[in-house]
């Protein structure tokens, strides 16, 4: 199930199904820990007699976001219980603690008495063993603790300082299925403490009159000790929840729109959308700089793991759109997170945990007997042009300096020496759907754009061998690329290149490849990373084979990542439906005609492919990494983080062909690509950008 709203500040990141269940509860790391595991935190009504939990069909349920902002605004309806209730739930943008605003509003013509119910079902640091529940009278909260993790819940509503129902109790063990089921009769036990495998239930009521509204306020403070959590409920009762939501809402407001930004002729659905991307990658960033991928634990039930991980390919690509949107101060810490993590021999491995560790893998290091690498090389490659993005954006010597030779120097000898002397191209490696190992196109591409970059810093530092050196390499890759990786007879880039017989080639015999010839969107790399030209009659025609083989034939459309790809496959019938439509490619086939464009008309296509992305996300604005190609509901992750940075980059992309193309009408042969501001055209400046 999607998560349809993310709330978060850096530490402390809550998720909500579309159900309006919280379902992941991470501290201190957003994507580590999950101290709810994926499991729902529920959320009842009791008026009248009758009990309803909001995730039931009793429920209407519209959820969306305030705008502009971290702070939710829910609409649920009942008409079985006669009520409305509009909910905003934030996490405080300076402290650690989840908020929530309950609005009743009573439709029916009679007097009711209202119950509401909180549910927690906490499986500390990601374990349901050896936690504790209890009441503490001291706070007048509900407290969940293991080691040095602690939760605080509390309740206001006015004439009640707290909650006037509890129970503590255990789940998951022989027959209780937990507190929650105390809760339908609208009466909890009370029982003030247990162990073990634990949950709690709270309750609090009022009286509503017809026609009329009243409030209840709950919140849920995070820290790593019971004098943390007691002073954030301090806080929270000194100040209020409505003053903390109220503070949290102008604070995203003024965040996203700190850049002050002219959209042109852009919609306002795709405005809001863009600042929509923005603050929903933000929840999916620590703040010590790690930028998870997702953080959906529901995936774990098709993957046996998450994506709540750093891959730093989706890392650089995020902290480029990011630079280039103005939000620099996040970009800095991302790389500084990625800079402890390289390994001394100039490559980073698979993915990493955002507490620094290594992440899980299925990445080997022998295959058939022989030694490999487990790495994707673009990984490695797309940090060096994510730093040469960064420092060509901002021009922070002093802070560029300090990667030099621990990150760039070591990461382009890597990118020099893993070759293959015989073809000039990079050694095989994992591509970037992480699914087979080989000489791959998209790889090779962001390799020559990493030496590229690696050369540029090489020469700002006065290292003209150095320099040199890269540039030489890169040069060569680019022509190993034409002759090894273009196939005349097909006319177009192949995805793959195998050598045949591979580490068990026998000694002396001449190099014959093998064609891995599917069309796959990440062919996009032969010009996303500026090696060649997008207006090179072969990557024209690689494009027009991506664009009519892998556009979905169906009502929804959208572009596949490949032919015949099986994840979260929907059909079969690959002539119709290659693979699922995914945001990140159709935004990329945007990006592709926006460089193509020579005039405003010729923007259209791409403005085309940006709206088809605005409207097939969810009410809230998140974007999946996936849509169904029949029924337009999310696949896989949601919200992705790289389909909002890749968002980002897209209309950040559009508005500076925009901006060309109305100071120069003539000169429509220049194009925005990854390497801008180094073509000797006019530069494009974050600035230049501002009202």
């Amino acid at each position: 199930m999607p998560r349809d709203i993310p709330i978060g500040n850096g530490n402390l990141l809550i998720t909500f199904d579309a159900r309006f269940q919280i379902r992941d509860f991470y501290f201190p790391h957003p994507g580590r820990e999950n101290q709810s595991s994926g499991k729902p935190f529920r959320f009842g009504v009791w008026a009248g007699g009758q009990f309803s939990w909001v995730s039931s069909d009793d429920w209407t349920r519209e959820m969306r976001y305030q705008e502009e902002t971290l702070v939710t605004n829910v609409i649920l309806r009942s008409a079985r219980l006669g009520l409305e209730l509009i909910v905003n739930d934030a996490v405080d943008f300076h402290e650690n603690v989840f908020l929530r605003r309950v609005d009743i509003f009573n439709t029916t013509d009679r007097q009711s008495e209202v119950r509401l119910f909180f549910h927690h079902d906490f499986h500390i640091s990601e374990s349901a063993i050896g936690d504790t529940a209890y009441y503490d009278p001291m706070t007048s909260a509900l407290v969940h603790y293991k080691r040095n993790r602690y939760f605080l819940a509390g309740c206001h509503t006015d004439g009640k300082g707290s909650f006037d129902q509890w129970a503590t109790g255990a789940k998951e063990f022989h027959e209780a299925e937990g507190t929650w089921r105390d809760a339908e009769d609208g009466s909890l036990g009370g029982n003030p403490i247990a162990q073990g495998s634990v949950d709690s239930t709270i309750g609090i009521g009022v009286d509503v009159s017809p026609g009329s509204r009243k409030t209840v306020t709950y919140w849920i403070a995070a820290g790593k000790s019971h004098q943390e959590v007691k002073t954030i409920n301090d806080t929270v009762r000194a100040k209020s929840v409505e003053a903390m939501l109220d503070r949290t809402a102008e604070y995203w407001r003024a965040w996203v729109n700190k850049e002050g930004m002219n959209f042109a002729d852009l919609q306002p659905k795709v405005i809001a959308s863009y600042k929509r991307s923005l603050l929903t990658i933000r929840t999916n960033v620590d703040n010590n700089g790690a930028i998870l991928a997702a953080n959906d634990s529901d995936v774990e039930t098709y993957n046996g793991d998450t994506y709540s991980y750093v891959w730093p390919r989706d890392g650089a690509l995020t902290a480029y759109s990011l630079d280039i949107s103005g939000f620099s101060e996040l970009t800095r810490r991302f790389y500084f997170f990625m800079k402890e993590l390289m390994d001394p021999g100039g490559y980073f491995l698979h993915k990493y945990t955002p507490d620094g560790t290594l992440g899980s893998t299925w990445l080997p290091w022998v295959s058939d007997g022989t030694v490999q690498l487990p790495i994707q090389e673009d990984e490695t490659a797309l940090i060096l042009v994510g730093l040469w993005k960064h420092y060509n954006e901002h021009r922070d010597v002093e802070y560029i300096a300090d990667f030099y030779r621990r990150v760039i120097k070591s990461g382009a000898d890597f990118l020099v020496t893993y070759r293959n002397p015989e073809t000039g191209l990079p050694l095989p490696s994992w591509d970037l759907w992480e699914e087979r190992r080989g000489i791959h196109t998209f790889t090779v591409a962001t390799v020559w754009a990493g030496l590229q970059a690696a050369a540029r810093f090489a020469d700002l530092f006065g290292e003209r061998e150095m320099a040199d050196k890269y540039s030489t390499a890169a040069e060569e890759i680019k022509r190993a690329m034409v002759r090894h990786l273009y196939l005349p007879n097909l006319g177009r880039y192949v995805r793959t290149a195998y050598i045949k017989g591979g580490p068990n080639r026998a000694p002396g015999s001449p190099l014959e490849l093998e064609y891995d010839t599917k069309i796959d969107a990440s062919l996009v790399g032969i010009w996303y990373f500026g090696v060649f030209d997008p207006n090179d009659e072969r990557v024209q025609s690689t494009m027009k084979a991506v664009r009519d083989r892998l556009w979905v034939k169906t009502d929804v459309g959208g572009l596949a990542r490949y032919e015949n790809d099986t994840y979260h496959q929907v059909s079969q019938d690959v002539d119709t439906v290659p693979g699922n439509p995914w945001f990140v490619c159709t935004l990329w086939l945007a990006q592709y005609e926006i460089l193509l464009a020579k005039s405003r008309e010729e923007l259209k296509p791409a403005l085309e492919l940006v709206h088809w992305v605005v409207d097939h996300a969810l009410p809230s604005g998140v974007l999946a990494e996936q849509v169904n190609p029949f029924k337009d509901d999310p696949l896989s992750v949601s919200p992705l983080t790289w389909s909002h940075s890749e968002l980002l980059s897209t209309i950040m992309a559009y508005l500076q062909r925009v901006r060309e193309l109305n100071l120069c009408p003539e000169c429509g042969s220049y194009v925005f690509d990854f390497m801008r501001r180094d073509t000797g055209v006019i530069p494009a400046r974050l600035d230049e950008f501002k009202r």
